[in-house]
């Protein structure tokens, strides 16, 4: 087998391999030769080329979705390793494990005018859970017989071992992106073959800590005194919670449980779509009452981050008494009023702290189930009432997504409109909500469905896909991914806030509006393509999207622009009536 000359590449290759950390996406460039030459010559290492530095980072994170587990990314020196940030940022966010590994100059060369050179140390310091800076090394011959020099090469390559340790035992340990910065000197493509590599090994640890009955008790005792406990569940993977807990939740009288698209949680008991019970509530009349009734005495969190901003703003005005957030890693104070971090995982903390509770007679769950389903009687009737829009779009596709498919949805309107709607429950349900960003949700797809054998379907809005549309510039794309683009030409969200919309410092700051269609972007990477304007043609064209084909689809959907706030908007309005 081919190796780098070069032991530092050699050692990060086989310690990844070691580590089981065996897809690495590479960008080309010159000063990352000898990792591209370690990694692509390894058979054990599935190697995936991606020339944008910021798509191939996206792309690497929906694979290390996927696999739960970290994907390595290997850039050149320079800015290369600067686009990395917006998904380096959405992995420490999100508990997402990359491996970065940035070549670099010898720190003599950093700011002396060489080209593609910045500096490197430590630049996602904010955003990330571990930087290994490593020392630069001279390849010695073997004829070398320096002892001084040869005593250095010795120390500077175990420090490096050493840092590759850590580095990525802490993307295993804490499930999320860590940095490794490697200078090299000149020669970069220099080869040897058939060289041992026996790099030091330190063995990650996973220790899961628990709590024991005499720590959980007053807690107990408090949540069976409360009448009303409300849970919300985040972001989570699929499968996140045993069904045995979700069973004993469901039948508590005194407990409503909050889900949302990107929770991958389903029960017929409970909350699906947060908006459409708060929505009507703060349109109505008897709006404060109405929020008492609903106020928990204590509030049980876990998951990622929560898109429903209604939520957030209920709960930030009507504090519980109790919040607690259960979470091995860290705990979000979101709605300033959290007062108990768990650090264990969901189903260990249930198992240990249930058993120690008792029910207690209550009517919460009961008024607002009831509640619930008047909601779906008038979200039914709304939407067979709306003209042609985004929303009235979304009520095509979302039955129309065929079983057990992965579905990432791209953030701004999209999940938004996705949050109204009950999906079905085989899908398992993916959006970037750590930074709630748009640019790179389809890199994300792209990267997830590569790893996937299941089907993927990315539904994203206009200026997403057009932002990020470098996403298809690669050959991994597998025939069976699909993607709907909802195009109203602009940032048709920024039409629901506030402000005076019919200007033209609006139009080109704000909606951003443009003329673009996706139809030739497809014809560049081999996709096939089709389009739709109104309802009756979404209808016709999935009839057949989701069929098998020999190149991967896109669907465009063209919706007026200046319609969908409006219908929006009125919807919570409409729903707020229970006649």
């Amino acid at each position: 087998m081919k190796h780098s000359k070069i032991p530092v590449a050699r050692s990060i290759v086989a310690l990844c391999v070691a580590k089981n950390i065996n897809h690495v996406v590479i960008s080309p460039g010159s000063r990352n030769a000898p990792l591209t030459i370690g990694f692509t010559h390894h058979p054990e290492i599935n190697a995936y080329s991606i020339v944008d530095e910021r798509c191939a980072a996206f792309y690497a994170l929906g694979m290390a979705q996927q696999l739960q587990k970290p994907v390595a990314l290997v850039c050149t020196s320079g800015s290369a390793l600067l686009n990395y940030y917006p998904a380096i940022a959405e992995a420490f966010y999100s508990d997402i494990p990359l491996v970065v590994i940035s070549a670099d100059r010898p720190i003599e060369r950093i700011d002396i005018g060489d080209g593609q050179t910045i500096r490197q140390k430590n630049v996602f310091e904010n955003h990330i859970l571990y930087s290994a800076n490593l020392y630069s090394e001279i390849v010695l011959e073997s004829e070398a017989t320096d002892k001084k020099l040869q005593q250095k090469q010795f120390e500077s390559q175990k420090h490096n071992e050493r840092e590759i340790n850590l580095a990525l035992n802490k993307a295993i340990e804490g499930a999320g992106p860590v940095h490794i910065n490697v200078p090299f000197y000149e020669p970069l493509y220099d080869l040897v073959e058939n060289v041992e590599v026996n790099p030091l090994q330190i063995l990650p640890e996973i220790k899961e800590r628990t709590y024991t009955e005499n720590q959980l008790e007053a807690y107990a005792q408090l949540w069976s005194k409360a009448k009303r406990k409300m849970i919300i569940v985040g972001v989570a993977q699929p499968n996140a919670v045993e069904q045995q807990f979700l069973e004993q939740l469901a039948k508590d009288p005194s407990v409503i449980v909050f889900t949302e698209t990107t929770s991958n949680l389903n029960h017929p008991e409970f909350f699906t779509r947060i908006d459409t019970i708060i929505g009507p509530l703060e349109k109505d009349d008897n709006r404060e009452e109405l929020f008492k009734m609903l106020q928990p005495d204590i509030l049980l969190t876990f998951g990622g981050m929560i898109v429903s901003k209604k939520i957030k703003a209920f709960l930030r005005n009507h504090n519980p008494k109790q919040h607690w957030h259960v979470d091995p890693k860290k705990a979000y104070n979101t709605f300033f009023c959290l007062n108990k971090h768990f650090e264990v995982s969901v189903n260990s903390f249930f198992a240990h702290f249930l058993p120690l509770t008792q029910k207690i007679e209550s009517d919460y769950a009961e008024y607002w189930k009831n509640t619930k389903k008047k909601r779906q009687v008038r979200h039914e009737k709304y939407m067979d009432e709306i003209p042609y829009s985004d929303l009235k779009a979304m009520q095509f596709i979302v039955p129309a997504v065929p079983e057990n498919y992965i579905l990432h949805l791209g953030n701004s309107s999209t999940i938004r409109y996705a949050q109204l709607f009950k999906w079905k429950e085989s899908l398992k349900i993916f959006c970037n909500r750590g930074t709630s960003g748009i640019d790179g949700s389809i890199s994300t797809a792209v990267g997830a469905a590569s790893v996937n054998k299941e089907p993927t379907l990315m539904i994203s809005g206009d200026l997403s896909f057009f932002y990020d549309s470098n996403a298809l510039w690669n050959n991994y794309i597998p025939s069976n991914f699909r993607i709907i683009v909802l195009n109203n030409s602009g940032g048709g969200i920024f039409r629901i806030l506030p402000g005076n919309k019919n200007t033209e410092n609006f139009d080109t700051f704000f909606e951003t509006t443009h003329n673009l269609k996706a139809k030739s972007l497809c014809e560049m990477y081999s996709f096939e393509y089709e389009a739709a304007s109104s309802s009756e043609e979404i209808e016709k064209t999935m009839q057949h999207f989701f069929e098998a084909s020999e190149q991967p689809k896109l669907l465009e959907i063209f919706t007026p622009r200046k319609i969908n706030d409006e219908v929006l908007l009125e919807y919570f309005g409409f729903m707020r009536s229970e006649k």
